[in-house]
This record gives structure tokens, sequence and C-alpha cells, in this order.
């Protein structure tokens, strides 16, 4: 990971929301260049929850095809936040490939899980 983005990851924990919405800022403007730091530090962030929805929807917001990977993994999380994030991060990538990935949300076992992902393919299957 590099340097500049393992510290704004960093910073993006701080107690003081300055600090850590001014870090969450600068990656969100380097959006794509910053795809495969946010894919790594979802992966190093196993422990830290609220990281991990801060990065997923990093990727959302990125709006690129290449953060598809990570936001398919993420729909797998085990925090039932990060993977709502995820359903909510596909469609704002407008994904419709990952459409089969989401219906299988719709069994999740967390409601909030659920009405993100039938949300999601609402709205992916209105852009057909």
């Amino acid at each position: 990971m590099r340097p500049r983005y393992a510290d704004l990851f960093q910073r993006m924990r701080e107690p003081d929301p300055v600090l850590s919405d001014a870090a969450f800022d600068a990656v969100l403007f380097d959006r794509e260049d910053a795809i495969p730091d946010l894919a790594e530090c979802y992966e190093k962030s196993r422990k830290d929850d609220e990281l991990r929805f801060l990065v997923v929807q990093l990727l959302g917001f990125s709006g690129s095809r290449k953060a598809i990977p990570a936001l398919l993994g993420a729909l797998d999380d085990r925090e039932p936040k990060v993977r709502a994030e995820a359903c909510r991060s596909l469609e704002d990538i407008n994904s419709r490939e990952c459409i089969p990935a989401l219906e299988a949300r719709l069994d999740d076992l967390d409601e909030g899980v659920r009405i993100a992902a039938a949300e999601a393919l609402i709205e992916l299957r209105k852009t057909g």
C-alpha cells in the first residue's frame, strides 16, 4: 500500500471528525487512482468493521468497474453494515453483471442487508 493512502486510512479512524472527514475526502478526491490501495486496506482491516465500511463506501463512490472484485468480496463480509454498503456500492457503479450476487443477498440473515440488496436490484433493473 502506498504510504499516502496508509496515512489517510489511519487518519480516517481519528476520533476528531474534522481530521477523519478530511482524510475520507482526500481519498474520495483520488477516486479511481485509490482503488488498489482501498482493496488492500479492506483485506488488511479484518478487525476494523468501521474502516471496512468506509473503504467499501469509497469503492462505490469511485464509480469505477475496477472496484467490482473488492465489492463482490465485501458482499460476504462478517459485518452486516459492510455487506449492505457493498450492495449500495454495486448499485452506485451500476454493475448489472453483479445482479446474481445481489440476488443471493436477498436471503441474508440481516434485514438491513436484504433491504439494501432489494433496493440495489430495483435500481439496476430500472436502468436495464
